[in-house]
């Protein structure tokens, strides 16, 4: 897998987040949207694509999900959905869009939205991300994906 330096994909991934925020607020004019992901993170190295986390109220979480599938999103086959996470995707941009519908007060809101601040509060903590990306790129999505984890397991727990 390829990785790219922060200056080659964060500028383009800012610019699309704010466009599909503004979208998304037409379709849920009552969520928090949330830029997460590496590409939320200066200094993060990243495959390029962009996350968005999609607060909703609890009560909210399905009709939530139905706006953004009759708005042209769709599920992403073999991800985790629960009542209280949804992983939608988009070809709406030339970039990799993926959007986490989560219900607000959920562990999910506090796994992206804590790790997200950790990292941008600490930049040794962003050195170490990238150093295991770097390490685990070549290793197979499944190896990749487990050593990521186990890295945003333990800064969670710290905190």
């Amino acid at each position: 897998m390829k990785l790219l330096p922060p200056s080659l994909y964060q500028p383009r991934a800012d610019a699309v987040f704010a466009s599909v925020a503004r979208e998304l607020f037409q379709f849920l004019p009552h969520a928090q949207v949330e830029h997460i992901g590496a590409s939320a993170i200066p200094g993060a190295i990243s495959k390029g694509d962009l996350d968005i986390c999609v607060l909703v109220e609890p009560h909210a979480h399905p009709s939530a999900v139905d706006a953004l599938l009759a708005a042209d999103y769709a599920i992403k086959a073999d991800t985790l959905r629960t009542p209280s996470l949804c992983m939608l995707v988009s070809t709406r941009t030339d970039l990799d869009l993926a959007l986490q519908v989560v219900a607000k007060g959920s562990e999910f809101e506090s796994f992206f939205l804590h790790f997200r601040d950790a990292l941008r509060a600490n930049a040794d903590l962003v050195a170490r991300y990238n150093q295991i990306k770097q390490q685990y790129s070549n290793s197979g999505e499944d190896r990749y994906r487990a050593e990521k984890s186990r890295f945003i397991s333990a800064v969670l727990a710290a905190m």
